[in-house]
């Protein structure tokens, strides 16, 4: 047996000597050419896509900054340009909580009667083989000895609707406790 292995290892080694001993200087210039244009390409896509964020942030600064403050500025919240198309400005509204600030910010939810915007999640992971152990855990958790991992959060929708419902309302809320934020956008709606 460990002559059939010893025969077949040394036929490979023999078939690759053969392939590399037919590669000519062609064949290696034309793998090398290609391996440098991927590379090339790669850099290429790699620029493109730096170039595209770049360019959305600076049509945000527009839609977000700009042209509100110039519109503000003049007294108007909308207009109607040459060929058709509306411009509006909208408020907008958001919230990120920041880590530390996470369970004061449940915590105020939960007393202020918001608590069902807080998403519980409890899970337990279970290796390969382990199905039964799942089902188990799924029925009994803690009767079994494991210890899930429990995470609570706000969808970053849900904060931003809360936000903007609290903000529209006029009802208090600890703001930099959300991080909550309002501003305005320039929304363009072309003409048909």
């Amino acid at each position: 047996m460990n002559n059939l292995f010893e025969d077949m290892e040394a036929d490979s080694k023999r078939d690759l000597a053969s392939s590399i001993e037919k590669l000519d200087q062609q064949d290696l210039t034309t793998v090398s050419g290609m391996c440098t244009a991927i590379l090339s390409k790669e850099d290429e896509i790699a620029s493109l896509e730096q170039r595209l964020k770049d360019e959305k942030k600076a049509l945000l600064k527009m839609t977000d900054e700009d042209l509100p403050t110039m519109l503000q500025e003049i007294g108007l919240s909308s207009m109607k340009l040459d060929d058709g198309s509306e411009v509006t400005v909208k408020p907008t509204y958001g919230a990120t909580i920041l880590v530390e600030n996470k369970q004061a910010a449940f915590q105020w939810l939960r007393e202020n009667g918001y608590g069902d915007l807080v998403k519980n999640t409890v899970t337990c992971t279970f290796g390969m083989g382990e199905d039964e152990k799942a089902a188990a855990f799924a029925r009994e958790a803690q009767a079994k000895g494991y210890a899930p991992e429990q995470k609570e959060n706000v969808h970053p929708q849900t904060q931003r609707a809360f936000v903007k419902e609290r903000m529209e309302s006029g009802d208090e809320f600890p703001t930099e406790l959300f991080g909550a934020w309002t501003g305005f956008k320039a929304i363009i709606k072309r003409s048909k």
